[in-house]
């Protein structure tokens, strides 16, 4: 880095970001099942799943032999400690209580370095405990920390075991459903239900562990107790889902010198996804490597780990605020996770890295190509290699002879299993699909990797299939049917603008991998045809001081959010004019926690609002349209991990909660060139 950059870098980290307090916090949060989050201000609530469904986890303090309840809700009153700060960075989520001269620091950890799939792919957050004297004395301290049995489960009633296993000089402990249905359920509201959740200590002094029912939380809380033996049965007729993975840390006299521990919560699903009827297994595992190994491998390189993410953090960070400001990097660093976990990263029968989306509390389904396209920019930003995880699956399907249609299908089947779309008419007739979206969609994000990478090649692989989609969008990309696109919650639409701004730029887009193929004839054809499309569209959408929501629809109006990647890719097809004519509107329907999708509503979406607010290049113009998505986040009463689909003048979530799409808003970086080469260049 240029030491003038490095400057600017370390200046914008020292500043002091905006304090934001998320609608949910993520503690645990690695793929669609393993999501853990804490949905209200005070970290001593119940914990979730992001489904809403209860995912135990629960921290008690014995300061001077008295006990302080810091996390999770099992009883309905009771001390705790008082919880002083909560701090998010990318990777991290972190605590600080103060009580009875304490100060205790509670991070959770999770090493999602994108440019690292071993550890990016590695199911393993850290929870870390620091304590702390406050007041020049000594205190007595103990903490006590679990992970509820529930984790492993759909549904309550169903059967757990748990057990204690030994990795050489670690050990673990470990809760499993009783009946392993490997991958025999597929749907939205649903959790893992197979494999195996671990909680494992390092050995050290005053560490203890215990397989217990959940009363244990009441007995350390009353007395300090601890057992003796394992319990692998509940007492009576107590639920086998109250069973905890149980770790007691006693700390001694802490003075003003910290005192730190930790523990690993890690959860091995061995087989992940159904790809074509072949069970793939996490891309971890890719190389024969177990339980043990990855638990090994998670504490051996936990020191590095942690100060490769705290660097990770503060250049992430740093590149965001400068980018866009506080607000900005706030709303980004709380997306950065729950985009990455609404992923499952696998390995093909060959190694291969896949990368499945989820469509959370939408319709449940895998690989989504529209929701592959909003959250394309952290991964174009921070490892190409992610979403040619997310393209190979989709291209590789629309090459098979079962796919019939001239143009991109939409998605690959319901999560966890993607053997075939079951949108809309599936592979069965033409109802309810999204041609010229999806289509338009796969061009422009496979023209983004060849400039992420610098090369064209791995659209060189797909060349015929790409070439049929460009034939398709200058077929019917100019003036759209009557076709849904990416926003199919407002139903059909015909003569779309938004959607023929996506099919030109698409087709510009044809052209210029063409260009860097050295195809010369087709790259001249589609760049010329993108151009005459782009000087109709400016005359067809015009509506005075603004463009119209549909061709000849007057009074009508719709954020044009598909234009960013004319500059993004520097097509050149559309003139700066068209976008500020177009901002110069949207500050005049701007409502309190942002800028609706169109007219028709009063809804928005969030990752819309950030691609639009970039479309002028102006600083201003970008502040403005996000500073109300921040005050959403901030002040909604929807307390659920990001929505992106909301009310704009009521603050309140439409529908959606958890979803990958909040990756979009990246894109901002991709503007800058320099900084786009910095991260996707450090690939490991």
């Amino acid at each position: 880095m240029p030491f003038v950059l490095f400057l600017l870098a370390v200046c914008a980290a020292a500043q002091p970001l905006p304090p934001l307090r998320p609608p949910a916090v993520p503690l645990i949060a690695h793929d669609p099942y393993f999501s853990i989050w804490s949905t209200a201000d005070r970290l001593h609530t119940a914990t979730k799943h992001w489904t809403g469904t209860d995912h135990p986890l629960a921290g008690i303090a014995r300061i001077d032999g008295v006990a302080l309840r810091f996390l999770g809700q099992w009883i309905r009153s009771g001390p705790t400690m008082k919880q002083t700060s909560l701090t998010l960075t990318p990777t991290r989520t972190a605590y600080e209580f103060e009580d009875r001269g304490v100060r205790l620091r509670v991070t959770f950890f999770t090493p999602a370095l994108p440019h690292d799939l071993d550890v990016l792919s590695r199911p393993a957050t850290y929870v870390l405990f620091d304590a702390t004297a406050t007041d020049g004395r000594e205190h007595e301290v103990s903490l006590y920390f679990d992970a509820g049995a529930a984790l492993a489960l759909n549904t309550p009633e169903q059967r757990v075991s748990v057990s204690r296993v030994r990795f050489g000089q670690l050990e673990a402990l470990r809760a499993g459903s009783m009946e392993q249905a490997v991958l025999q359920k597929a749907g939205d509201n649903l959790r893992i239900d197979w494999g195996y959740l671990y909680l494992t200590v390092p050995p050290g002094p005053g560490v203890r562990t215990s397989l217990a029912h959940s009363t244990l939380r009441n007995e350390f809380t009353a007395t300090g107790a601890w057992p003796e033996n394992d319990e692998t049965e509940p007492p009576g007729q107590t639920s086998r889902q109250q069973m905890v993975l149980a770790a007691r840390f006693d700390l001694g006299k802490v003075s003003s010198t910290p005192v730190s521990r930790y523990a690993i919560v890690a959860y091995d699903d061995q087989f992940s996804i159904q790809h074509f009827h072949r069970n793939l297994r996490p891309y971890w595992r890719r190389n024969g490597d177990t339980a043990a190994q990855m638990l090994q491998s998670a504490v051996r390189e936990m020191p590095s780990l942690l100060d490769r993410a705290r660097k990770f953090d503060d250049e992430l960070t740093a590149d965001l605020t400068r980018a866009g400001g506080g607000k900005y990097a706030q709303i980004a660093i709380l997306a950065y996770r729950q985009a990455i976990a609404a992923h499952k990263l696998v390995a093909d029968l060959d190694g291969t890295p896949l990368f499945f989306s989820k469509e959370n509390f939408s319709n449940g389904c895998i690989a989504t190509v529209d929701v592959t396209y909003p959250s394309a920019p952290l991964f174009l930003l921070t490892n190409p290699a992610l979403l040619k995880g997310m393209t190979t699956p989709i291209l590789d399907y629309a090459g098979m002879k079962r796919w019939r249609w001239p143009y991109a299908p939409h998605d690959l089947g319901t999560y966890p299993l993607a053997n075939g779309q079951v949108y809309g008419g599936g592979e069965r007739t033409e109802e309810r699909q999204m041609p010229v979206e999806e289509s338009g969609n796969m061009l422009i994000l496979m023209a983004a990797i060849a400039k992420a990478e610098g090369n064209a090649e791995y659209a060189r692989r797909y060349w015929p299939l790409l070439t049929k989609w460009a034939d398709y969008l200058r077929e019917k990309g100019m003036d759209p049917e009557n076709q849904l696109s990416t926003d199919d919650f407002a139903g059909h639409l015909a003569r779309n603008t938004n959607l023929s701004i996506k099919a030109i730029v698409a087709l510009g887009a044809f052209g210029q991998l063409a260009k860097t193929l050295g195809q010369a004839q087709q790259a001249a054809e589609y760049t010329k045809l993108a151009q005459e499309f782009a000087r109709k569209w400016m005359t067809m959408a015009d509506d005075g001081d603004h463009y119209s929501l549909a061709f000849g629809s007057k009074g009508t109006w719709s954020q044009k959010y598909n234009l960013v990647w004319d500059r993004i890719l520097r097509l050149g097809l559309f003139p700066p004019e068209v976008a500020k004519k177009e901002m110069n509107y949207y500050l005049k329907m701007q409502k309190k926690y942002g800028l609706p999708l169109d007219n028709r509503e009063s809804y928005t979406k969030l990752d819309w609002i950030l691609w639009t607010a970039t479309l002028t290049g102006s600083r201003d113009d970008f502040e403005t349209l996000t500073a109300p998505v921040f005050a959403f986040l901030n002040e909604s009463e929807s307390r659920v991990p990001m929505t992106d689909w909301y009310w704009t003048q009521e603050g309140t979530m439409r529908g959606f909660q958890a979803r990958s799409v909040v990756g979009g808003v990246y894109l901002p970086l991709l503007y800058d060139a320099t900084v786009w080469r910095k991260w996707a260049g450090r690939v490991k």
